[in-house]
Formats: structure tokens, sequence, C-alpha cells
């Protein structure tokens, strides 16, 4: 299949874990990373190319942040970047030059980004793209479709319909919960939502598409971010249910680029762990990402 836009842009250096720039290949809307969580290359699709997000985490590394939602979405430029990028990585030759390899797999396509995806009412036309790129490529089955959101718009028909396209793509929902109490969720993720939605969008996200949580842990001024509301996160989880596919428990990779940044700092592998062990002791499976 020949390519329908623009080259790539070529850079000399390899795609790692610590650059997740969405210009490294010089489309708008389509960007590779290497995602230390899903284990290989994973093909961003972003839909928030204004820096725009509902939330406002304190960790958040999207430079220039902003509250609002995204532009309108140019899906023809969304589908020639896909096959175009998919291309490349399926009879070119951007693994063998772009990606070193102990990681040179395709691993998923992921709707991620600089905001949140589903905020974009052209959400479930773009699952129709990335799934008819999947079949045009004969990734269908061998790479998974997945979603990175913050649930905060579950509650509307259309993201709910994107999400059941998701479901039976086969792929999979990463649903963030860094936090389970009004307080803490406000501190950490810069919204006013409540526990008590975060935990109903989580369950109707349960139902309609296989769905992890993924959480950010770290420490603000030394100190565990989410300390006082960590044992209502527990009760959460155990709340969800025996569908909760279980937790990505992950730190800071990469520079928060919020104002907030100078007050963070990673947690280390062994107090991660202790958290782990306390999330495995609900019976949900933990991988954890320092």
């Amino acid at each position: 299949m020949k390519p329908t836009t623009h080259p790539l842009k070529r850079h000399a250096q390899s795609l790692g874990v610590q650059d997740h720039s969405r210009d490294s290949v010089g489309m708008t809307y389509v960007y590779p990373v290497i995602s230390r969580r899903a284990g290989g290359v994973s093909v961003g699709i972003n839909l928030n190319p204004n820096n725009a997000c509902n939330w406002q985490c304190m960790y958040c590394q999207v430079p220039n942040l902003v509250r609002g939602g995204p532009p309108p979405i140019a899906l023809d430029q969304l589908e020639r970047e896909l096959n175009t990028f998919l291309n490349d990585v399926v009879h070119g030759d951007f693994m063998t030059q772009r990606v070193d390899a102990d990681v040179r797999r395709l691993v998923d396509v992921a709707f991620s980004g600089n905001g949140e995806p589903t905020s974009a009412m052209e959400f479930p036309a773009a699952v129709e793209i990335a799934l008819a790129a999947l079949d045009r490529f004969n990734l269908r089955g061998k790479v998974l479709l997945r979603l990175i959101t913050n649930g905060s718009l579950l509650d509307r028909p259309r993201v709910q319909s994107g999400i059941t396209k998701i479901g039976s793509a086969p792929g999979e929902v990463w649903f963030k919960i860094d936090a389970a109490s009004d307080k803490e969720i406000a501190a950490i993720n810069g919204t006013r939502t409540s526990a008590e939605r975060v935990a109903r969008r989580l369950q109707r996200c349960i139902a309609i598409a296989p769905t992890w949580v993924q959480t950010c842990v770290f420490l603000r001024d030394g100190v565990f971010a989410a300390g006082e509301g960590w044992d209502a996160y527990l009760l959460m989880l155990a709340n969800a249910g025996g569908d909760l596919r279980g937790v990505h428990l992950y730190s800071l990779a990469r520079t928060p680029m919020q104002n907030e940044s100078s007050r963070l700092a990673q947690l280390d592998i062994v107090q991660m762990e202790m958290l782990a062990t306390q999330i495995r002791q609900l019976g949900l499976t933990v991988v954890v990402s320092p």
C-alpha cells in the first residue's frame, strides 16, 4: 500500500520512554511512543492537538496545558496520517530506524494525547477510522485498540458508543483513578468531580469494555500524594467487581510540566510494591511501572 499523505519526518534518534513528543513524525494527530506500560511501540492518536483538557492533573507532562476541549477534528487528515504511519511500520523501515531491538514490536493503537480524547465530538468516528486501519493492515486481533481516559464523560451516549466499539475491536480502556476522596481528586486531578461519580463511571466502563484502572502514585512535598484517600481508593477498587481487569500502577517517568512540578517526586519501586501488594490482596492483577 502506498502512503497517502506527506512522508514521515525523520530523526536519527531512537524513541525512548523519556520522550513522548507528539511531533516525532511531523503529524498532527498521530505519534509513536515507546510505552513502558504497554511494553513496546504505541501508536498514539491525539484528539487534543490544542493542549486542552477538562482536567488539570498536577503531574501532567503536557506543556502549556489549558482548560477546555479540542478543536474540530479533520477526520480525513486523521485517516491519512494513520494509514501512512502504519504503512511505514508494517511495510517500511520505521521500526529498524527509530526503535531499539528490545522493544521493536507494535503493541497498540491508543487514543491518548494532550487532553481527554472522549471530549472530541468526533471520538466515535475516530474509533471507526482506527478500526478500519487495523483491518487494512491485518492488525485486528494482533494489536490492541486502547483508550486512555479520565472517564469524566462516560455518562454521554456518544462516548459510550465509541468505547463499546473499542471493547469489541478487541480492545480495552485504561481508566484514570489517582484518588478516591473528593478532596484528593480536586488536589491531584484539578477537577470538582466526586468520588461517587468516578465509581459510577468506572462501573459503566467495565460493563461495556475490558477495563483497567491506571493510577499515578508519587510524592508531593515529600509525602505520598494520595495519602489520606488511599483507603477510599482501595475500597473503590474492591467495589468495582470481579470484571475489572486489573490496575496499572505507575510513577513519574517524565518531568511534569505544570506549576507544581517542583513539589513532585517519583515514588521508588519499594514503596510502589508495598501499594501493589495491598491492591493484590483484593484479588486484582497489578502491573507496576516505576
